[in-house]
């Protein structure tokens, strides 16, 4: 194990997990108005999720969210398992804001106003990046 890249990306890790674990706690309780909303916008970019009812999917949402958040938060998982878990989780995320057009300009991937909160998930596509490639260099 080199200790020196756990160190280093100790920060990366709590910060993001935290995060991450946070929401997923949040949206274990999550109204039916939320459930609507979240699954309305994720099944709009990845149509085989319509057949999810929403309130499964928020659930099922939770439940990966608190694991991923989890694996970051925790100092025993390796780098690259934890890495990536959360390149899955937010190229997902960076998915479906590409796929979803009201999210950003035409033609851009630059966002709209309405696309802001979920175009931010590339910074975790990144740390997820460096967890894993910090663990192989």
């Amino acid at each position: 194990m080199n200790l020196r890249a756990v160190a280093r990306q100790l920060p990366q890790r709590l910060t993001t997990g935290a995060y991450i674990l946070h929401s997923g706690l949040q949206k274990w309780r999550g109204s039916p108005q939320q459930a609507e909303g979240v699954h309305g916008t994720a099944a709009g970019a990845y149509p085989f999720l319509a057949n999810i009812p929403p309130q499964t999917f928020l659930r099922a949402l939770s439940v990966g969210e608190i694991a991923v958040g989890s694996l970051l938060l925790l100092p025993f998982v390796p780098n690259r398992i934890a890495g990536t878990a959360l390149t899955g989780f937010s190229g997902a995320l960076v998915g479906m804001y590409l796929l979803t057009p009201e999210m950003h300009q035409p033609a851009s991937v630059w966002p709209t106003p309405k696309g802001i909160a979920v175009s931010k998930d590339v910074w975790m596509l990144g740390i997820g990046a460096g967890l894993v490639l910090d663990s192989v260099m």
